[in-house]
């Protein structure tokens, strides 16, 4: 089957699903007393980590909940790749075989425009001591419809700089933390590549592919994807252009940016400078010195970027009533304070850095202030949009021209607009 046909496939399947999920119907979600008999509830919750110690984490919240409720026969954690995590979390919905909860990141607004996703507001408002005003309305925004919260956010990461510190001195680098912009990190990143052959920076889990993720670098030009109603492309702006002949250089004229095809992993030891979430400091192994900051400051001046993402109930369960309880166990103060090791929670008495610090081992109560805390409140989400496989396939199909050394970038830029406005227009 040729990429086209592929495409066309995953798409159409996507919507099925969507339907499928539409069709159903359950109650909405509630929390107390199951009329359930002992063992004979088997939840299944999908969720894109493959971490041992996150799945380890997950795995002693759920023995905890088992212990008290008799009558769940197992929870069971399927563990998907990410990169096809949509994709199967849909086939699975179409096919019959649905989870009973699920983590969600642009797949959310999809599933709850289709009525996908239980309601939880009532559930969590009425669980002793689950405490719902502990909630950050600016966070809980992206998974809200007419005043309903569809999925704990259980995961608002901002997106930080990480900085290789021992493969800086072998370059003879320095930065100053304060005052650090991408002009400097696109200066030091090519002086690295030079004197060591290492990367300069690198945006984590674009690869050329995700171009979602360069919304951490174009935000600092003023620039957006599309237009804050979602139904006009923004690719063709002034501010994005800049932003992409920033980029452009950085792989092609600067070398301080690795291009298509290059290996280049931060955490292994092999670039100056990654961008990445705070969750990913799990990977960081003490093979090298390190320091994490704030993102650089671009031509607009500071900003943040916030990554997210949600675990709700799906309407498409058997077993509604149980997922949610399970749900609100597994989010309660006390478990999201544990989740907070590697998950930056939405609740306001979590976010200052000595409590984040209290359960997380790479980074310290300082950084997590200044990368978390003090970033979350003007902090805008990656882009984010309906039917967002079909519309990252398009808008990744008319970039791909991007990548070569002569590219015309207003033109590139221009061809994004033509390829996703009719899908945004919807």
């Amino acid at each position: 089957m040729n990429t086209a046909k592929k495409l066309a496939s995953a798409a159409a399947l996507a919507t099925t699903a969507m339907l499928v999920i539409a069709g159903c119907s359950a109650s909405p979600g509630t929390s107390g007393p199951t009329t359930a008999s002992a063992g004979s509830v088997d939840l299944r919750m999908t969720v894109w980590t493959s971490n041992e110690s996150q799945l380890a984490l997950l795995g002693s919240i759920a023995d905890a909940y088992k212990a008290d409720h008799p009558e769940i026969g197992s929870i069971t954690y399927d563990s998907l790749p990410f990169a096809d995590y949509n994709t199967t979390l849909t086939t699975q919905i179409a096919g019959g075989n649905s989870p009973d909860l699920a983590w969600m990141g642009d797949l959310s607004k999809d599933l709850i425009a289709s009525d996908a996703l239980v309601p939880l507001t009532d559930a969590l408002e009425t669980t002793d001591g689950w405490k719902y005003d502990d909630l950050l309305g600016s966070v809980t925004a992206e998974f809200t419809k007419d005043g309903k919260l569809y999925a704990y956010p259980f995961s608002n990461s901002p997106f930080a700089v990480y900085v290789n510190k021992t493969l800086l001195a072998q370059a003879g680098q320095s930065i100053d933390g304060s005052a650090l912009t991408w002009d400097r990190v696109s200066e030091i990143g090519s002086a690295v590549n030079a004197a060591t052959g290492k990367g300069g920076f690198v945006v984590r889990d674009f690869d050329f592919a995700s171009w979602n993720t360069l919304a951490t670098i174009w935000t600092g030009w003023g620039a957006s994807a599309w237009s804050k109603d979602g139904k006009t492309c923004e690719f063709d702006s002034p501010e994005m252009t800049k932003a992409f002949e920033f980029i452009h250089d950085a792989v092609y004229v600067d070398a301080s940016m690795p291009g298509p095809g290059v290996t280049a992993d931060f955490f292994a030891g092999d670039a100056a400078f990654t961008i990445a979430q705070v969750s990913r400091a799990s990977l960081l192994d003490g093979s090298f010195e390190y320091d994490v900051l704030p993102l650089p400051t671009g031509p607009v001046g500071a900003y943040s970027v916030l990554g997210q993402a949600g675990v709700g109930v799906l309407q498409s369960s058997a077993h509604v009533q149980e997922s949610t309880d399970f749900l609100a166990f597994l989010t309660n103060p006390e478990n999201a304070a544990r989740l907070a090791e590697f998950f930056p929670q939405p609740r306001e008495s979590l976010l200052t850095g000595e409590k984040l610090a209290a359960n997380n081992t790479k980074l310290t109560a300082d950084q997590l202030q200044r990368v978390v805390v003090d970033q979350l409140p003007n902090a805008v989400t990656l882009p984010n949009h309906t039917s967002p496989a079909e519309i990252a396939q398009k808008a990744k199909t008319a970039l791909d021209a991007m990548w070569t050394p002569g590219a015309d970038v207003s033109a590139v830029l221009g061809s994004v607009c033509t390829a996703i406005d009719p899908l945004l227009a919807k």
